[in-house]
């Protein structure tokens, strides 16, 4: 019954009306989708286009079977949408799923069961799994808590840094510290993240890019090769959108889930670090008709996922499935986790795993103006929050340079990454396009695109070699991944340096990291947003696997011992970003250079703007005044991938300056790669190349 007294502490508006299986209940708040605590009680709001009835389950904590079933009247609902606010709950007492009734016809796509516990598409957190690596006993099914949602974030503004402008490290929170090298307190977790911002400072890196956070299951497909456990490391397979993976905090957040991300957001931006998320829209992890039922499947299938005429699934993600993500339905759901993300987060930036997968129709062919890409790029609350693209899926559509952006999106060049992996290693014939990269690929990147802003270069990520062993392998080896060496792709353009894998051959060693400090040095003077894999730095090696997805041990964890073990490597990344972060020329077009040099220019052998496919010393000038120091900032990088020394000539500058070399990746003879204002390393115009080395000039020793 209900009581009188608190009755009358209820808004009139709010009163219940009548009760289920013992619960006072009201029509509830349609527009909210998802459980929302309120004053007095909890609206659950939830909608199915073709369901023909729906239950809200209660259940105690862990418990098997609901100790409550609440149908939802007809009454309460408008549309398609079910809502009801149930009176006198206490969120730390219970978790809640649903039971959706209606049609079970699989050649149409309708997959209702009215026996099947279905989890809450708008589920803030997520139970049922949620100690990394250990499966779900059987019987058991993933439900959803209320949250309350009473983090304090401030006033604390919105970044308004441009996309240049950042220098993004990629990373997966639990590999990050996982290893005991780590010497964090909390391995393998947000609060191991936390640990380490005085790291992440001291690097120089200003965002970083998180893969999956979202709520995954990474006992899914979990077997055993050759004695070791292997999951869904990664993430990439979401079973909850709005929640935040719960097996990723260090301790336990009963209805205040995502406070230590929070927290780690807060502080990161405390210390002038963004957040990127990798999201994943383009599939789920219920995969295709062999797969479980969690979510979407008993809600609406036939909606929510790419069918064939005869009710299968397309697969253009390689997962089994493929989310139809421009049917409103489904763009509204997209829509609405980002927004929550953004706000509640306050998250700086997306990457779309398989972005291209977001503009297909519901047949599955490409769209010429996808409504769901628009309406992101045009959403008000998403208006100053990064969004970048993984411009290609896996089947087979490409769309690098083609992505409908309207200049909104920035792209994963990935372009960038195989043509500077060729050049770099001694492919001349790739001297051309490596100019056009280096320089911020004007080719792909002008007309629907924002410029320097859409590219994001990069060489490594967690999909393929690390930086290390692109330089240590000249095939992959994943045979660890029990696939017999199938999986992964074969097109890596790596080079082992004359030795493949471990060696103690101090020549080829020495090789190794100048191609390392080559790319480097490369990467961060390169127009665009310059990206690179966490442990890149330090020589970090996943012994040539180049598909660690399901790696959940030291082949996929940074080893932080490496870190003292290539002091240099990691000495030379922190100079090559400080060194970008202080020339803007490099970064943007300024206003003309007082000393009349253009403001960009390409020298190849033959001399200015002669750039071919023999190229094998290629020169890039970046020029300009630069307003906030009062002076011209003027760079010179100069790439001689050949096997031998090159001598090359910087270009002509007034009389009143002369260059000076501020790295060189070759060394000089003592160790040393880089060179601070005031050491001897003028210029006067001729310089020797050494074999396959990198070197950057700036004019009267700035720096």
């Amino acid at each position: 019954m209900i009581n009188q007294e608190s009755a009358e502490s209820i808004p009139v508006s709010l009163l219940p009306l009548r009760e289920i299986a013992g619960f006072p209940v009201r029509p509830g708040l349609y527009d909210m989708n998802g459980a929302t605590l309120l004053q007095d009680g909890v609206n659950f709001t939830v909608h199915t286009h073709y369901g023909t009835g729906c239950e809200l389950l209660l259940f105690k904590r862990e418990g098997r079977e609901p100790y409550a079933v609440l149908p939802f009247p007809e009454e309460y609902k408008i549309g398609n949408v079910y809502s009801m606010i149930v009176f006198g709950l206490d969120i730390g007492e219970f978790e809640y799923a649903y039971r959706v009734d209606g049609p079970h016809d699989p050649g149409a796509g309708l997959l209702f069961d009215r026996e099947q516990i279905l989890l809450d598409p708008y589920a803030k957190a997520v139970t049922g799994q949620s100690v990394w690596g250990e499966k779900q006993e059987p019987g058991c099914t993933y439900r959803a808590r209320v949250v309350k949602n009473n983090f304090d974030w401030g006033d604390m503004p919105q970044s308004g840094r441009e996309m240049s402008d950042l220098v993004i490290y990629e990373l997966h929170v639990r590999g990050f510290t996982r290893h005991s090298s780590s010497g964090v307190v909390h391995p393998g977790t947000f609060e191991g993240i936390l640990e380490k911002i005085p790291y992440l400072k001291r690097l120089g890196v200003n965002a970083v890019e998180l893969m999956p956070v979202f709520e995954f299951d990474e006992t899914m497909g979990g077997r055993e090769v050759n004695g070791q456990k292997l999951l869904d490391y990664w993430g990439y397979n979401t079973v909850g959108f709005f929640a935040p993976n719960t097996s990723y905090t260090a301790g336990l957040e009963y209805n205040r889930e995502g406070t230590e991300f929070k927290n780690l957001i807060r502080t990161l931006h405390e210390n002038g670090i963004e957040v990127i998320l990798d999201v994943v829209f383009n599939h789920t992890a219920e995969g295709n008709e062999k797969g479980p039922v969690i979510s979407f499947k008993g809600f609406d299938n036939n909606i929510y996922y790419m069918l064939t005429p005869d009710g299968y699934y397309y697969n253009f993600s390689g997962c089994g499935n493929t989310l139809n993500c421009n049917h409103p339905i489904v763009q509204q759901m997209i829509v609405e986790c980002l927004r929550y993300w953004t706000v509640d987060y306050r998250v700086d930036g997306f990457r779309f795993d398989l972005a291209s997968i977001l503009g297909r129709n519901e047949d599955g062919s490409p769209m010429n103006n996808p409504p769901l890409l628009q309406r992101l790029a045009f959403d008000p609350i998403l208006g100053n929050v990064k969004l970048i693209a993984e411009a290609w899926d896996a089947g087979g559509l490409y769309q690098v340079g083609t992505f409908p952006a309207w200049k909104r999106w920035a792209e994963w060049n990935g372009k960038y990454r195989d043509t500077l992996r060729e050049f770099l290693k001694g492919g001349t014939w790739a001297a051309r396009e490596a100019a056009r990269r280096i320089t911020g690929s004007g080719d792909l990147y002008n007309g629907h695109y924002a410029g320097y802003n859409s590219s994001v270069n990069f060489i490594t990520c967690h999909d393929g070699f690390t930086l290390y062993d692109l330089y240590a392998y000249n095939e992959k080896h994943n045979q660890e991944n029990g696939w017999g060496n199938t999986d992964g792709t074969d097109d890596n353009r790596s080079w082992n340096c004359g030795a493949e894998g471990p060696t103690d051959d101090k020549e080829v060693l020495d090789l190794r990291f100048r191609m390392m400090r080559n790319a480097c040095a490369v990467l961060m003077c390169s127009r665009g947003t310059p990206m690179f894999f966490a442990g890149d730095e330090f020589g970090n090696t996943q012994f040539g696997n180049n598909n660690a997805y399901c790696q959940d041990n030291e082949i996929s964890w940074l080893n932080w011992d490496l870190l003292k073990e290539n002091e240099d490597l990691f000495e030379f990344f922190r100079f090559m970003i400080r060194f970008r972060r202080n020339h803007p020329a490099i970064r943007r077009d300024l206003p003309g250079a007082v000393c009349g040099l253009p403001a960009l220019t390409v020298y190849g052998n033959g001399g200015e703007n002669r750039v071919d496919d023999g190229t094998a010393a290629l020169g890039i000038l970046y020029a300009g005044y630069d307003r906030k120091r009062g002076r011209d900032d003027v760079v010179y990088l100069a790439v001689n991938v050949y096997w031998e020394d090159v001598n090359i000539q910087l270009p002509e500058l007034p009389r009143y300056l002369a260059w000076y070399a501020v790295v060189n990746t070759a060394g000089d003879g003592q160790s040393r790669f880089c060179y601070r204002c005031g050491e001897r390393s003028r210029v006067d115009s001729g310089f020797l190349m050494r074999p396959r080395s990198v070197a950057v000039f700036t004019v009267n020793g700035n720096q």
